[in-house]
């Protein structure tokens, strides 16, 4: 059993949505970052960075932080979705590295800039808009010609689809990247990504299905 702490943030989203659709069984507990939850003593001592997610395997006593590392580990403790392969590997790795450095930190910043706080900074939301725009360019022409991001479906793809699913906050239009639109659809209709989506709990259903 794997005891999961998260958060209704694509960070969180993507290690419930992995659990479900790898199949291994897990407890979710809410951090509630809103209420500042992740400061607790309690779930220091899991996560001294005091972030969301973080697990806790029980079968083995492991403890991991980091998103994207956690992804790995989840695949490689069921066997699935991380070829074994050394090449098909290191472009699985390649594309879990441009979620955490790029994809995810930028647009990031774009909820806070254009959505949360529209209008206040004005040198900022352009600077964000632009680099949201070149990276889902990037994304559309990385699936354009293939069903998903790294060849097969792998970790890369739950890495990257919770945060397309904030595409709203990024002021985004799906319609304008086709090949986006195309695979965050298809993967959006899987049950376990629905079922993950609404870990801790749900708020809406996936949006743009």
């Amino acid at each position: 059993m794997i005891d999961l702490y998260t958060w209704i943030t694509p960070n969180g989203l993507k290690i419930s949505v992995a659990l479900e659709e790898l199949g291994l069984p897990y407890r979710s507990h809410a951090i509630d970052i809103e209420k500042g939850e992740q400061f607790a003593a309690d779930y220091i001592r899991i996560n001294p960075g005091s972030k969301i997610p973080a697990i806790v395997d029980n079968d083995n006593g492991t403890i991991l932080t980091e998103s994207n590392a956690i992804l790995i580990y989840l695949a490689e403790k069921a066997g699935r979705l991380l070829p074994a392969s050394a090449i098909e590997r290191l472009i699985v790795t390649e594309w879990l590295m441009w979620q955490a450095a790029n994809f995810g930190p930028t647009l990031g910043y774009a909820h806070y800039f254009l959505t949360y706080h529209a209008g206040e900074a004005p040198f900022a939301e352009t600077r964000f808009a632009a680099d949201v725009e070149r990276l889902y360019r990037t994304l559309n022409d990385r699936l354009t010609g293939l069903e998903y991001v790294a060849g097969n479906f792998s970790i890369a793809d739950i890495a990257i689809w919770p945060w397309v699913s904030r595409f709203a906050r990024h002021k985004i239009n799906l319609d304008d990247f086709p090949a986006i639109q195309r695979w965050y659809r298809q993967l959006g209709q899987r049950e376990s990504f629905k079922r993950g989506y609404r870990v801790p709990f749900a708020t809406s259903d996936v949006p743009g299905l």
